[in-house]
Parts: C-alpha cells; structure tokens; sequence
C-alpha cells in the first residue's frame, strides 16, 4: 500500500476515481509560504537545512566498507562533499584503501562533453580513466581486473531519461559478473523526491540507455533508491551497499540542502533548468527546434528560425500552466561557450531562434511532464507541417501518448490516462517499498 499522505497532480476532470500515485512526505506539493524561485540559482541553502552526502557519511565513518579493497571510483566533476573536496582525493588518500581504476560516465570525469569520451590517465593520481561513453558504456572484466570494490558517487538530476543511472546499473551488472562488490554513496534527488509522474516507456524500449527499468519521466528516488530498485526488481547485479544521506528529507529542492551546487552536466545548470528538462527536452530528439542548449538558459528557452515566436508564446499562455509563465524570446545557440571553448553543434548553431523562455513562478506548483505534452501539443496545432511528433518515442517513451497527441486528446486527460496505468501504479508500489528517507 501507499503511504496515506499522497498528493494528486491534477484536479477532478478524471472519469472515474484514479489515484494519482505522487508519495509526498507532507501530503502537497505546494509551498504557499516560501518563495518560488527562493535560492533557486544559488551554491548554498537558506533553508537551514544541512545535508550530508553519503560520501560524506563514508568519510566520516572512516571508509569502512573500503577498507583493505582495491577501489574504481564512477565518479565525475559532481563527486564532491560540502567543502568541494573530490572523491577520487579523499577515497585515494584514505589509509588502507588502494585506488586503481576510475571510470567516467556520459559528459566525461569533468563533466565538459557532450560528445562520446575517450579513455584517459588522471594525471593527479596516474589512474586509468575508463570511458563508459565512448566504445564501450559497461566496465570490461580487463578494466576490472585489479577491483574489489566498484563505488558509484555521481549527482543525478531526477529524470529517468538522464544516462547516470543508466550507467550505474550497467556498473552493477558487471560487478555482479566479474565478482566485484558495489557502492553507492547517496546523493539529493535534486527536484524533489516526494512525486513522480510521466508515462511508464514501452516495453521494447526497455534497457535502452535512456530507458533502463520500466519507470516514468520522473521517477522521485535518490540514485541509492534507484540501485536498490534495479536490484530488487529487474535482478540488476547484487544487492549494493548503500551508503546513505544524513539530514536529507523527501521535500527538499537540492538549493535547500545546503550542498554545494555543480552543474552535472554542461547543459543543466539550476535547478529549475533540472525541473523543466523533463518538460522542454521531451521535444529533443526531433532535431526541428532548439530547446537552448548553446545559449545561456539551455531547457528554459524553445525556438526555432521558422517559429513566429509572439504567436508560439501566446499559445502557451493560453493553456494556463499552474507554475510557468512564458515569455517571448529571441536567442542564438553559440559555437563557443563563455569560455572560448567550441561547443558541440548544437540544433541552429548561430542562427536566430524565435520562440520563447519558460518562467518559473511557482516550482512547487509545476508538473512538468504534463507541461511538456501541452507544449507538443502547441507545436503540433501551430506547425503541423513544419512539426513532427514522430521521433520523439524514444524521451516521451511511449508512443500511446504521442497517437493521443497526433489525435488532439487534451493533454490533461492523456497525463489522467497514464496515471490510471498499471504499469505506473506498479512502478508505485515498488518505488514505494525501496524508499530510504
């Protein structure tokens, strides 16, 4: 069962009494009281929250689980404590541990690219990098060869479409084949970790990188509630330690925590930008409008050169999104980012794009997964010779919802339809059961 503080995501226009599966901590998702962008682009927390990491946990507790192992680390630029120390610094500097293998997820161990990544030397350390994005997305028994013990410490940003957890359990899998036990030091699920919502993916797509176990858009678990997950149901590697969090509860946004902020990826950088990926990037895959990476606010701008971007905006004004206001917006993805250095081509890489930046005025009022469908939706009735729905199944995940689109079903009711399937209240159940905090 789950537990009675539920929260519902949208109002009563459903037929039929259909639970909206959203466990909250403390039964709403709205904070009247607190401000709605309150901290949201900030390193700190104003909160008074103070929130330990389970790196931090580990190190305080003297490495335990680690100790007398040779240790590969999946880390990247995001595996730091509160004083910005690294993991790799502190894990190889601990006494009685060995370090000797570390390995990079999508976006590299700095978490720079957006382009397959070659394998490397660390040159503080003089430790293999092993990519697990580049030929290979899975530890080989060759890299594993001098490993007792793998240990996951990477910041997830709450989408189940995000390739991190993807390569944890790609991670887990090999430890379980190669006889190498597995870690995860806990961290924030950074949009909250009291709701998810989307459609459950089709079947065929499952295992894919971006798709790994049968889950929604957002999936509202912490990545040590993820791993448990994918051991617990889908028989991923063996069951994992879990070292978890102290001080960290369900409610919090991660600019709440008092952790330090570090963009996780090049493109995803607040907050609120973490929020609406699961809204604007739903349209990505289709490559006909830019949804901002390149510029200076990637995820909160959609445009494209063909877009009448007062007309574009106006729409979405109109649909009256609880949390989001739209504003008309011209901007231009960049070949080089603020530092010189050349980005990857981004969609309309130095064209002017007309469309508009997605405001957020109330987060603790937003569904962005339903936002997104009404976005599709938008496109499709402005543009429905320019756009196209057709390959966007691979983020949407199910291709029900996009015949729903195609069909001008209110996208309020698509988003009822697949909170009503079993698929999803499955998913809740055992989301449910695995939860920690």
């Amino acid at each position: 069962m789950l537990k009675s503080a539920t929260r519902f995501l949208f109002a009563g226009y459903l037929l039929g009494a259909i639970l909206v599966v959203t466990a909250c901590a403390h039964g709403g998702h709205r904070h009247s009281d607190h401000d709605s962008n309150h901290g949201a682009d900030r390193l700190g927390s104003e909160s008074g929250a103070r929130v330990m990491s389970g790196l931090e946990v580990l190190a305080r507790d003297g490495f335990k689980p680690l100790q007398g192992k040779r240790v590969g680390l999946i880390v990247n630029h995001s595996s730091i404590d509160s004083q910005g120390r690294h993991s790799i610094d502190l894990i190889n500097g601990a006494p009685g541990i060995e370090l000797t293998a570390l390995f990079s997820p999508e976006h590299g161990i700095r978490g720079t690219e957006d382009r397959h990544v070659d394998s490397s030397v660390d040159e503080k350390t003089g430790v293999t990098i092993h990519s697990l994005y580049g030929k290979t997305r899975t530890p080989t028994a060759e890299t594993l060869e001098n490993v007792d013990v793998l240990v996951f410490d990477i910041q997830d940003i709450g989408a189940r479409f995000y390739t991190y957890i993807a390569t944890m359990g790609n991670c887990m899998n090999a430890a379980k084949e190669h006889g190498v036990e597995f870690v995860v030091l806990d961290r924030p699920n950074p949009i909250r970790g009291d709701w998810f919502d989307g459609p459950v993916q089709d079947e065929d797509l499952v295992g894919k990188f971006t798709a790994f176990v049968p889950m929604p858009t957002v999936h509202g678990m912490t990545v040590g509630e993820i791993a448990n997950f994918f051991h617990q149901y889908y028989d991923t590697g063996d069951e994992p330690i879990v070292v978890p969090m102290e001080g960290w509860s369900r409610e919090l946004y991660f600019d709440e925590t008092g952790l330090p902020w570090v963009n996780p990826s090049p493109n995803m950088r607040s907050v609120n930008q973490e929020l609406l990926y699961t809204m604007v990037a739903l349209t990505e895959s289709n490559k006909i409008v830019s949804v901002g990476r390149g510029t200076e606010r990637p995820f909160e701008y959609l445009g494209a050169p063909w877009v009448d971007g007062a007309e574009l905006t106006e729409a979405m004004r109109a649909r009256d999104l609880p949390g989001l206001w739209f504003m008309n917006e011209t901007f231009m993805p960049r070949k080089l980012d603020v530092s010189g250095r050349e980005n990857y081509p981004y969609q309309y890489t130095e064209e002017v794009c007309h469309g508009f930046r997605v405001v957020v005025t109330d987060r603790h009022k937003v569904s962005p997964v339903v936002a997104g469908v009404h976005m599709l939706d938008v496109l499709l009735e402005l543009y429905p010779e320019k756009y196209s729905v057709d390959k966007l199944r691979g983020l949407v995940g199910a291709q029900w919802v996009l015949d729903e689109v195609k069909a001008d079903t209110d996208p309020n009711l698509i988003a009822a339809k697949w909170r009503a399937d079993p698929r999803f209240r499955e998913f809740a159940e055992m989301r449910e059961s695995v939860l920690m905090y």
